[in-house]
């Protein structure tokens, strides 16, 4: 199985700070991929760059053998690279269904309505609502409709930056499920950006953990969750001891 997406020694900066500091990983075909990092540690910095919103200064993005870094975020999401930001950056004063097909802006064929019916099926909630306007929708029922919007792009490869952010469990949970679904049934790579460590660890196949700017760890979501300090750090465990420590206590686990 060959990897989709690769990234090698990507360093991006904001202005004068590097964000991301000479990262690498792979994203195989077919997989949903974890990137897993406290705020602020360049996981959002990481989608920007492969979707063409941030240029790294250094470093490949190759998707599908081409190199892609640099280009405009309107050429790589016709590339097949749905980019669901954190914030779930809908058009609120558009219904559910507008938004819907304002996802399909680049497509030229006849299979739009039924991709819109598609998106109804794994979303129930929002075709009960395809009339409302986005802003009215809850914060899950926005999110929904986000990764139902990037779904009309048909793509290859999907981007979700934060999907469980602001949600109750349950839904965290409901999200969780239908990124599997998507990922098996619509044949969707993903690679999932995420502070919710066991949504990310409990949905992904292989993870990547970051801590500012840099991969400090990587396996397969499985060993991750079972890594101590993982479960120290960000599935709550233990208690931290030291006030405000960010820092991983533990460097047994690391590879």
């Amino acid at each position: 199985m060959g990897h989709l997406l690769e990234i090698r020694n990507i360093e991006t900066y904001y202005g004068p700070v590097m964000a991301i500091r000479g990262v690498s990983m792979d994203v195989p075909e077919g997989q949903i991929v974890s990137l897993l990092g406290a705020n602020g540690a360049g996981k959002t910095t990481v989608l920007k760059t492969i979707s063409g919103a941030m240029d790294p200064q250094k470093g490949t993005v190759t998707y599908a053998g081409d190199e892609i870094q640099s280009r405009d975020p309107d050429w790589v999401a016709r590339q097949g690279i749905a980019h669901v930001p954190e914030g779930r950056e809908v058009f609120p004063f558009l219904n559910v269904d507008e938004n819907l097909r304002m996802g399909a802006f680049s497509r030229r064929d006849g299979e739009i309505a039924a991709d819109v019916e598609m998106v109804y099926a794994y979303f129930p909630v929002l075709k009960d609502l395809h009339k409302s306007q986005a802003v009215n929708l809850s914060g899950g029922q926005q999110q929904m409709l986000a990764i139902g919007r990037a779904l009309m792009l048909r793509p290859k490869l999907m981007l979700l930056d934060e999907p469980s952010l602001g949600l109750s469990p349950r839904l965290v949970h409901e999200i969780g499920e239908i990124i599997q679904r998507l990922n098996k049934e619509q044949g969707v790579t993903m690679l999932l950006v995420e502070q919710n460590a066991k949504m990310a660890l409990d949905v992904g196949d292989y993870g990547y953990v970051m801590e500012v700017g840099r991969i400090v760890m990587e396996d397969t979501c499985e060993r991750l969750s079972e890594a101590t300090d993982i479960q120290e750090f960000y599935l709550g465990m233990k208690d931290e001891g030291v006030r405000g420590r960010r820092r991983w206590k533990q460097r047994k686990t690391w590879r």
